[in-house]
């Protein structure tokens, strides 16, 4: 029934830095960007090279995240990468914290977490597809 996730939305805090973050740090493509004037918003289109999208908004005076990271609902995103070492080295290169690396005890591979310019909690974990 269900084929894949689409997208995940997300809202930010100050568009032009997240959207630097998302596009320029972690490389996502952007698909389409849109200023809708009548609430003050932008909306942008992200895509990982896998076609899932990232819907980045952002929204005048919106509420903070209520806690970190164990609100209920959306937890974390996590993003499947060949190499947790690699990305977390390239992430420390530009100076964002990288907590560090663990083993995840079910199923043996690598993870992560490091966090958005908002403190969005973000997960790297190895590459793994199952089928």
């Amino acid at each position: 029934m269900l084929n894949g996730m689409h997208h995940v939305a997300i809202i930010c805090s100050d568009y032009q830095k997240s959207k630097d973050f998302y596009t320029r740090i972690l490389g996502l493509k952007v698909l389409a960007e849109n200023y809708r004037a009548a609430r003050d918003s932008y909306k942008l289109d992200l895509a990982l090279p896998d076609g899932t999208q990232i819907e980045l908004f952002s929204f005048p005076n919106s509420p903070n995240r209520p806690s970190f990271p164990e609100a209920q609902g959306l937890r974390h995103l996590a993003f499947n990468v060949e190499s947790v070492e690699q990305v977390c080295q390239y992430l420390t290169g530009l100076g964002i914290d990288v907590e560090p690396i663990r083993v995840d005890e079910y199923t043996g591979k690598k993870f992560t977490f490091f966090s958005d310019p908002d403190g969005l909690p973000l997960e790297l974990y190895q590459q793994s597809y199952f089928k």
